[in-house]
Formats: C-alpha cells, sequence, structure tokens
C-alpha cells in the first residue's frame, strides 16, 4: 500500500466515524424511546435499549443501516449478522427471524430501514447507465455487505431532513435516488436487479413469491406452478431456494404461519379460524407446525405476546 492509499484509508475511516457519529446523533433525538418510527414515507428508524427476542416476520425488498448496536436475520438456515460497518440489502419478500443482538441504555441499538421501490431503481438504473450484471440471477435476494462512505454520507443527508421537515418532500426522494444509485454501484448492485429483470431465473421466483403471498390459503401445487413460470419442476426448486434460502414448501409453511400469528394477535381470531385462514384443514396438526416455529403452542404463544404488548 503506497502512502496516498494509507492516507485515502485514513480519510475514508474518519469519514465513516463522523458520518455514524452524526447519524447517531439525529437518530437518537428523532426516537427518544423504544419502538419503530415511520418518520416519512419508505423510511423507518429503530431504537431498543435492550437485547431483543427473536421477531418473526416477512422482510420487504429494503436497505439497512445499523450506526450503533447489531442484529441477526434469520433466513432459513442462514444467519445474515450486521453492525455499523456493514449495511443489509434485501430484494425480494423474505419470511425471517430477526433479533438485537447488541443493545443497551447506554448505546441503545438504532437502525434505519429504506424500503426499496422497484420503479425508483429502475429509473435510477436507466438514467444512470448502470448495467445489469449477468450474475445478478443467481445471487441470494438477501446479504450484508461493508459499508462505504460515501453510501453513509447519503444516508446522513436523508436523515438532516429530520430536523426540517418542509424540505423533506422536495429533497428526500433526491437522496432515495442518490442511496439506489450508490448500493447500484457497490457490491450490491447485481442484487438490485433482482427487482428489475423482466425475465430470467430470479425474476421467476420473486413472482412465484407473490403467488404464494396472494394465494396462501391454497394448496401448493409445484408442477402448476413451474409450468406457469416456464420452469422445470427440478429448475424451480433449485432457484427457488438459490434466492430465498428455502424450499418452497418450507417457504409457504413460514408464511402462512406469521400470517395465522398476525390474525390471531391482531384480529383475536382463535386458533381454529386462524388456521382455517391460511389453509390449515387440520387445526392440531397447525398447532403442532406452529409450536415447531415459534417455541410454544398458539394460545401459550399469544397470550405471552399480548402480555409483553401490555407491560
Amino acid at each position: 500500500m503506497n502512502v496516498m492509499s494509507q492516507q485515502d484509508e485514513k480519510l475514508e475511516q474518519h469519514r465513516l466515524k463522523t458520518g455514524r457519529d452524526e447519524l447517531v446523533r439525529r437518530m437518537t433525538r428523532a426516537v427518544p424511546e423504544d419502538g419503530l418510527l415511520e418518520v416519512f414515507p419508505g423510511v423507518v428508524l429503530g431504537r431498543f435499549s435492550r437485547p431483543t427476542e427473536r421477531v418473526y416476520s416477512v422482510f420487504k425488498p429494503s436497505f439497512c443501516v445499523i450506526p450503533q448496536g447489531s442484529k441477526e436475520v434469520l433466513l432459513g438456515d442462514e444467519v445474515f449478522r450486521y453492525d455499523p460497518s456493514h449495511y443489509l440489502i434485501a430484494t425480494v419478500d423474505l419470511p425471517v427471524v430477526t433479533r438485537v443482538v447488541e443493545a443497551s441504555d447506554e448505546e441503545p441499538y438504532l437502525g434505519f430501514q429504506l424500503y426499496l421501490d422497484a420503479t425508483v431503481v429502475a429509473s435510477v438504473m436507466m438514467e444512470s447507465g448502470a448495467e445489469i450484471k449477468n450474475s445478478a440471477a443467481r445471487v441470494k435476494a438477501m446479504d450484508v455487505s461493508p459499508i462505504d462512505a460515501d453510501l453513509l454520507d447519503a444516508v446522513v443527508k436523508l436523515a438532516r431532513l429530520l430536523d426540517t421537515p418542509d424540505e423533506i418532500k422536495f429533497l428526500a426522494p433526491l437522496i432515495i435516488r442518490e442511496i439506489i444509485y450508490r448500493l447500484l454501484r457497490g457490491a450490491q448492485g447485481a442484487r438490485l436487479s433482482h427487482m428489475l429483470v423482466s425475465e430470467g431465473d430470479t425474476r421467476r421466483i420473486s413472482r412465484a413469491v407473490e403467488q404464494l403471498k396472494e394465494n396462501i390459503d391454497r394448496p401448493l401445487n409445484i408442477e402448476n406452478i413451474a409450468r406457469d413460470l416456464g420452469m422445470s419442476v427440478s429448475g424451480f426448486h433449485h432457484h427457488f431456494k438459490s434466492v430465498t434460502a428455502m424450499s418452497p414448501l418450507q417457504f409457504q409453511k413460514h408464511i402462512r404461519l406469521q400470517e395465522a400469528r398476525r390474525l390471531m394477535l391482531g384480529e383475536a381470531l382463535d386458533v381454529a379460524s386462524a388456521s382455517s385462514r391460511v389453509g390449515y384443514e387440520d387445526p392440531s396438526y397447525f398447532s403442532r407446525e406452529y409450536k415447531k416455529l415459534f417455541g410454544a403452542p398458539p394460545q401459550r404463544d399469544i397470550a405471552r405476546l399480548r402480555c409483553n404488548l401490555e407491560h
């Protein structure tokens, strides 16, 4: 490494530290108490003063940064951990398990999440002249990469708008486009093409994910889905798992059970009604599958969740 590159590295590290420190200050002011807050459309900030239990959810296509603390995301059997030195990106709706790992009263976990809009990503890609890499069709829909100072600077600029709400409507879309531009130019550029390519295996898997979500209560017919997508059954299985880290059956099971949990907790449905709503014909079988995923039978799990919400 020559002297100039050493200086560049020192400058990069200084910019990263300065950016993280400013982001911590601004996010701490914006979210003074533990919880999640959508500060403007498509941008959610989170704060937690303690490590959390596992949270089951369907993760939307997103770009995520943590200026303080760390977090784990479990996708199938794979664990993605990120911290102030890394960012996470997801480009397909995915059933995941998340957990805040590092957090304290003195240094609470702070998370920034930007939902990715395929229309905006396509517009930035076309206007910038960025090309979709051939490898894009074979990359997983979620990953973690080191963050660079230019990308972090763009996030900080977006956070500064919290102090000037009258500027959000005009400036936020411009800064979000800059963030997407820098993602396209970085290590995750190929992954963003999941949201855009109209043909190819990855885009077909994205369509399959949408079908499974929209028809959550219907039996899984792999042959029909594969045929509709113009794929062989074995090819569909292979590419589905390469993108989502799960088989189609595992994916369906996760989204069914998570939706049933939401129905019981949020709409007060009983076990039989919730299980039927998401496609289970046998409530006993549903309860066994539910316990395998969430660690407790439905009634006990929902009672515990309600107790936690009340406190």
